[in-house]
């Protein structure tokens, strides 16, 4: 099915003018092929959202933070699973779930919601998410060609990263993605410090007081690196004495 659909789908991608895929044609394609209204590309490491590479609107983008802020979603889940996760009906689901996620990604316009794994062999890099503003199932063959186009991705971001360090983003990757990671790597270094624990453990006390106070992960961030915000021992926040 797979090699089937391939050339097709590769088609598709150069009548973009571009002989070479990149994120943003790529998200282009995957949103008119299963006719979703975005897509959003996510990398993760060891289960952790890390670099939001491209969005195709507002929205996406909104998918994206939350997932980003809020550690749950359905990228970080397809991630986890190494397996597509869809929810057609983020409003009345089989199985309730993501429930900080849920409420403000329905706020924002979404009905449905779709993650895929973004993987090569062994080697997981992130997920590919997809939305609409109406509830329903994607068809078998939507479902179909999203799988080839996630394995297009994956293997675009692969190679995109084969000149990279092996502790940095390549070039292309680090201007795709959104620089305000690196702020939250930072504050989660200093709440580390402050409240003596890992840097896993100040990046969950980060999430839990943005979700608390209805704020973005970067705000908070952005606000402990500025030193408007510090985290005393019992793992709240707080403006510095």
């Amino acid at each position: 099915m797979t090699h089937e659909r391939l050339p097709g789908l590769l088609a598709l991608l150069e009548a973009g003018g571009d002989p070479e895929p990149h994120l943003a044609r790529l998200c282009e394609v995957a949103v008119d092929v299963p006719s979703v209204n975005g897509v959003g590309v996510m990398l993760m490491v060891d289960d952790v959202p890390q670099v939001s590479l491209y969005s195709t609107g507002d929205v996406s983008a909104r998918i994206e933070d939350l997932q980003y802020t809020l550690g749950e979603g359905p990228c970080v889940d397809a991630f986890q699973g190494g397996r597509p996760v869809l929810e057609p009906d983020l409003a009345q689901p089989v199985t309730p779930r993501w429930a900080a996620f849920t409420p403000p990604a329905i706020e924002a316009g979404v009905a449905a919601v779709f993650g895929f794994p973004l993987q090569v062999g062994a080697v997981r890099l992130g997920a590919l998410d997809l939305y609409r503003d109406r509830s329903g199932p994607l068809t078998e063959e939507q479902h179909a060609d999203v799988l080839v186009m996630s394995k297009v991705c994956a293997t675009t971001i692969l190679a995109m990263q084969a000149s990279a360090p092996l502790d940095g983003l390549a070039g292309e990757l680090a201007a795709a993605g959104t620089s305000y990671q690196m702020v939250v790597h930072q504050a989660s270094g200093m709440v580390a410090v402050q409240l003596g624990v890992g840097v896993g453990d100040a990046l969950v006390s980060l999430r839990a007081h943005a979700f608390a106070h209805d704020r973005s992960l970067v705000e908070i961030a952005e606000a402990v690196v500025m030193r408007r915000l510090r985290f005393n021992d019992d793992g709240a926040g707080a403006p510095p004495p």
